[in-house]
């Protein structure tokens, strides 16, 4: 099973699409986090949280048997390949983080992605195109997994 989190950094000033935030994965295998290193792989959230759900959404949709995520402005990578009878596996540096259903992936990331939606993106300007952006790939994966 995969877990997933995403954070908002805060003392940032004024919400905005560019604000920088974190990336938690763990599984049964490891786990793997943007914080913590050095340099930084801190992320634009909102960019990098909608970039991962269109990736999921390739996986899901069978477009893709592998993908590999990148947050925007970081170097945090999450790879995620399909194996047989319909899971899929999830690496960070190489090292297996875990393997999850591809239904059981999807809500791993839809869930955080719909707390940091109710909890921060309701604070960007309504229109903010990265709002949009991001409510709009929330919407696509759930309905692949609807």
């Amino acid at each position: 099973m995969i877990t997933m989190k995403f954070l908002v950094r805060p003392g940032q000033g004024e919400p905005s699409g560019f604000d920088l935030g974190d990336i938690f994965c763990e599984g049964d295998s490891g786990a793997a986090e943007s914080v913590g290193h050095i340099p930084d792989q801190g992320m634009m959230i909102y960019l990098s949280v909608t970039l991962l759900l269109d990736s999921i959404r390739a996986l899901i949709a069978g477009e893709r048997k592998a993908v590999s995520f990148t947050g925007s402005d970081t170097s945090f990578r999450l790879d995620f390949k399909r194996e047989k009878k319909g899971f899929v596996s999830v690496s960070a540096q190489g090292e297996l983080i875990g393997k999850s259903s591809l239904e059981d992936l999807a809500h791993a990331v839809l869930r955080p992605a719909q707390e940091l939606a109710d909890g921060n993106l309701s604070n960007l300007p309504a229109g903010d195109p990265v709002r949009s952006d991001y409510l709009s790939a929330v919407q696509e994966v759930r309905a692949k997994v609807a």
